[in-house]
């Protein structure tokens, strides 16, 4: 499941390789995205090997292939992606099959674990992927595996758990390594520790403040600036509710 500018770039290397048999430069593909940097590029491509969709070989300049093509793609696999293509943006959900003895699921409603019932018995909790303490990184979007959580540790509503990547909210107590659980929600209070997901293209785990009509996204390390956003460049995907941490 691809962001618009994860599936753009995946289109952009398939059609240029199908007309020239060579992949497209970074600079090539900076400029095809409209993008200020190569950096984003080499996000956007981890993600996309992260994902399955490509491969970078090694030992070889411009090395990129072209594994597979995402199912929303239609029409010919090189068309350039067409304005308001459908994009599955981060919206953590239980990989289809993941339970069994439940019955099949309709496409494109979400399967996560609710709050415990009376009985008082653990809850599966789907591990979403890995979440950024740190600069944004791409979370990604498919259940690894699964964490036993018990109910005393759980708020009410759904709840999905993504490991820590970096050190920016050591302060709180959150460590690199760590599997934080998420309560799914799109509002929360300041203070709140929150999923933000920054231009529907990169989530990081941080305390969020509101400054006037903008939005901080404030870390618990010295060692990084707070992130101010306009209101229109951050959607809440959840709060922290647990950590989990082996030792």
């Amino acid at each position: 499941m691809l962001t618009r500018k994860q599936l753009d770039l995946l289109r952009f290397i398939q059609q240029r390789m199908r007309e020239t048999g060579v992949p497209p430069s970074f600079d090539e593909m900076k400029d095809a995205l409209d993008l200020k940097s190569k950096s984003g590029i080499h996000r956007l491509i981890t993600a996309l090997e992260e994902r399955g969709f490509l491969r970078r070989l090694p030992n070889r300049a411009r090395a990129i292939e072209v594994i597979r093509l995402p199912d929303a793609v239609t029409g010919p696999a090189a068309a350039p992606a067409a304005t308001g293509a459908e994009v599955v943006r981060f919206n953590p959900s239980v990989v289809e099959g993941g339970r069994a003895h439940e019955p099949k699921r309709p496409a494109g409603i979400p399967a996560m674990a609710t709050a415990p019932d009376e009985n008082g018995q653990s809850i599966s909790i789907p591990v979403m992927g890995r979440i950024a303490a740190g600069t944004p990184i791409s979370a990604i979007q498919s259940q690894s595996r699964s964490v036993a959580m018990s109910p005393d540790f759980l708020a009410s509503g759904e709840h999905y758990a993504l490991e820590v990547r970096g050190d920016s909210m050591i302060e709180a107590g959150i460590l690199d390594g760590d599997l934080v659980v998420i309560r799914r929600q799109e509002t929360a209070n300041t203070g709140d520790i929150i999923v933000a997901l920054i231009d529907d293209e990169e989530a990081t785990l941080k305390r969020l403040r509101r400054r006037g009509s903008s939005i901080a996204l404030e870390a618990a390390n010295p060692a990084y600036e707070t992130r101010v956003l306009g209101p229109d460049r951050v959607r809440i995907q959840g709060r922290l509710v647990s950590l989990v941490r082996k030792y």
